[in-house]
């Protein structure tokens, strides 16, 4: 491998035997972009992240200069740790770092939930090279009993986190980064963190956050390839169509008839409707197979395994399928209503034109006039170049307690005034954590004696079974019934579909086909069921607190004052968003500013701001919001009797002060470890969450007008 020009080539610096592997093995005539821009920074030992689309090679962009720097530096032990959000990316991607790392004679292994005891004791006493696991599994080897923490972790020179982006954005962030803090602590010295990421808006910002405490003192790089140039200028390359069908019946008509002979992957928004559509396409007889986090781990291996190797076939999916789990070339990719993010979109339409001769594609197949509009204004925002900005979630307290009992767990006693030192100086997990550090104290979740602190009572009473498992999750899972076919387990329902009121047999809806309840064990929680001709139910409840970005809703007030997006829009579409225009829109949006209207006893404020700038825009003029009403991302409902006068004096009075929305005590139980956290600090965790100032203040700055439709 040459430069042109006669330039240094970085690939020169790979080990020769990984060289002579990528160009004879591999057969590779040369790196991509990403993967030889990448072999300086990583080699040097600097942090990075590495930014591509989704196959865009950052696997091997990390492990290949990751392997020569081993051999370069004759690191022993594990000294490469791959942390990946997803243990189904995790199995997908072992046997491709192990069949690399064997190359130099090094060898690569797995350990996470679904790892047998006898897989992990091996590990403890031949350590491999490089471990790959989750953050939780990380958590359970620090608290366990079993791991000598320093003869596994304590030779680690490098950290790779697969799908950062993924991690920053929730609770799990925070939760890796108080844990890559303690492994430093085991290490004794810094360990490089390489991330690898989708396209985000931030990168840099997503640098720093990886680099935890070593930001501004530790060197770190942010490497892209250069995007290729679209036409024009125009926008992002990519042949997407965008088609309102009406219904999900509707939509597996259309994918049943369209693109016969390929391999199709389809992505829907909840797990309802992926089971909906796959029973949908079964019955026309198209080869389908389903992936959901509810469905068994067989279940799924044997959908994404099958469809790997399959040509003329669908896999329904939730976003499971979005981060980087190989399923093989794929000819399309189809998404039914909208996804939230353009993040998320460029996921999922990177799945796509892998191969020379295709180009990315995706088709969106819209079943309502709600999510036709999402879809359009969020097309007009990737067609714009823009994506959303990765950033951590605001006062994570709960997750400050977690790492206060996790640590002390983890060291079996703690200094009662060293304890911030676990953290290297991380804040929120800092000296700013004492109140939280107090409330564990006076309610008994840690003790002290001696200047020691302890793991107390309420903590092995909460959170003590099996020992402690339940504190190495950052996110608290609803509670599902296992459903079992013989022996065989299918996946997990919720259990209302078990309790509602229903005239007939009881039947359920999993893995796209129908199965008749035989028996409920409702202690164990264990439904029992055979398969049946048809019918059935598929729920489950949804975790978090839905609505869309300030963003992406003003994208969609722009497509209703009518900016089209740079797709190619059906004939249907067009005509459902014309009629949007001229029958709704002049009742809900003004391109001069914002619109309050009046119907009957329905008085709305339409801010078109997003869930989390209404809910804000709610809490802060409590004199003329209505009190008993849950904002949505498109309006604030507003008192029935109210005058300009009284707009006028709630406006005066607002300046710069605007004021969290209020919490439902149900949010703050839906908080894990909101019990360890006093109740002020769990509801400002939430309250701090649902909030979105910058939106409400770009609202309260703009003119509005009073408008009586009709």
């Amino acid at each position: 491998m040459t430069a042109a020009g006669g330039t240094a080539d970085p690939a020169e610096r790979l080990d020769p035997v990984v060289l002579h592997h990528i160009v004879n093995t591999l057969g590779w005539p040369d790196l991509r972009p990403l993967q030889k821009a990448a072999i300086p920074p990583l080699m040097d030992g600097e942090d990075a992240v590495l930014l591509a689309p989704t196959a865009g090679g950052k696997t091997e962009a990390a492990c290949f200069p990751l392997l020569s720097a081993m051999a370069e530096r004759k690191w022993t032990g594990t000294s490469v740790l791959y942390l990946c959000p997803l243990k189904a990316l995790l199995n997908n991607l072992v046997t491709r770092v192990d069949s690399y790392a064997r190359w130099l004679g090094r060898r690569a292994a797995l350990w996470h939930g679904d790892t047998t005891e006898s897989q992990r004791q091996r590990i403890r006493t031949d350590p491999p090279d490089i471990l790959l696991t989750t953050p939780e599994s990380l958590e359970a080897m620090l608290i366990g009993f079993t791991t000598d923490h320093a003869h596994l972790l304590g030779t680690l020179r490098a950290v790779v986190v697969d799908e950062v982006h993924a991690f920053a954005g929730d609770d799990r962030g925070w939760h890796l980064l108080a844990v890559l803090e303690r492994l430093e602590r085991i290490t004794g010295r810094p360990v490089q963190r390489v991330g690898l990421s989708a396209t985000v808006g931030n990168p840099h910002h997503l640098l720093e956050w990886l680099q935890g405490s070593g930001r501004g003192t530790r060197l770190g790089r942010v490497v892209a390839p250069e995007a290729p140039a679209t036409p024009g200028g125009s926008r992002p390359a990519g042949e997407v169509e965008l088609d309102y069908v009406g219904s999900l019946e509707n939509a597996a008509k259309l994918i049943a008839a369209l693109h016969r002979g390929e391999k199709r992957l389809v992505f829907c928004d909840s797990r309802s409707q992926v089971e909906q559509l796959g029973a949908a396409l079964r019955a026309r007889g198209v080869t389908v197979f389903l992936s959901h986090a509810s469905l068994s781990v067989d279940e799924r291996t044997r959908s994404e395994q099958a469809f790997a190797e399959a040509r003329d076939c669908v896999i329904v999916s939730t976003s499971t399928l979005e981060l980087g789990i190989d399923v093989g070339d794929l000819d399309r990719v189809v998404q039914i209503d909208s996804p939230a993010t353009v993040a998320s979109f460029l996921q999922r339409i990177g799945r796509t034109g892998r191969r020379a001769d295709t180009v990315r594609n995706c088709l969106f197949l819209t079943t309502r006039e709600e999510s036709l509009l999402q879809a359009a204004g969020l097309l007009l925002l990737w067609g714009r170049g823009w994506v959303e900005p990765v950033t951590a979630p605001p006062e994570p307290s709960h997750l400050v307690a977690q790492q206060l009992l996790a640590v002390t767990l983890q060291q079996h006693r703690l200094g009662d005034r060293l304890w911030p030192e676990q953290w290297n100086g991380l804040a929120p997990f800092d000296r700013s954590a004492a109140p939280v550090l107090r409330h564990l104290l006076e309610e008994g979740y840690l003790d002290r004696d001696g200047g020691m602190l302890f793991v107390g009572p309420e903590a092995e009473r909460r959170f003590g079974r099996r020992h402690f498992m339940e504190l190495t999750a950052s996110f608290t899972a609803p509670p599902q019934f296992t459903v079992l076919a013989g022996r065989q387990e299918i996946g997990r329902t919720d259990p209302s579909v078990l309790t509602e009121e229903r005239p007939g047999p009881r039947r359920l809806l999993l893995a796209g086909r129908s199965w008749q309840v035989t028996f409920v064990d409702w202690k164990r929680r264990r439904v029992f069921v055979e398969p049946a001709d048809g019918g059935g139910v598929a729920k489950w409840t949804g975790g978090g607190i839905a609505g869309l970005s300030y963003e992406l809703t003003r994208a969609m007030r722009e497509v209703l004052l009518g900016v089209d997006p740079p797709v190619s829009l059906t004939r249907r579409a067009e005509a459902r968003l014309s009629e949007a225009r001229e029958a709704d829109a002049p009742d809900r949006v003004h391109p001069g500013g914002t619109l309050v209207t009046r119907a009957g006893n329905d008085t709305r404020w339409w801010t078109w701001a997003g869930y989390r700038a209404n809910a804000t825009l709610a809490a802060t003029l409590p004199s003329i919001a209505d009190p008993v009403q849950r904002p949505d991302d498109r309006s604030v409902r507003l008192r029935e009797d109210l005058t300009p006068e009284m707009w006028r004096a709630a406006f005066d009075s607002v300046g710069e002060h605007l004021v969290f929305p209020d919490v439902d005590p149900r949010a703050v139980r839906g908080l894990k470890f909101s019990a360890a956290l006093p109740e002020h600090l769990a509801v400002a965790t939430v309250a701090a969450r649902l909030a979105d100032f910058d939106g409400a203040r770009a609202v309260l700055a703009e003119p509005v007008r009073f408008h009586h439709p009709g």
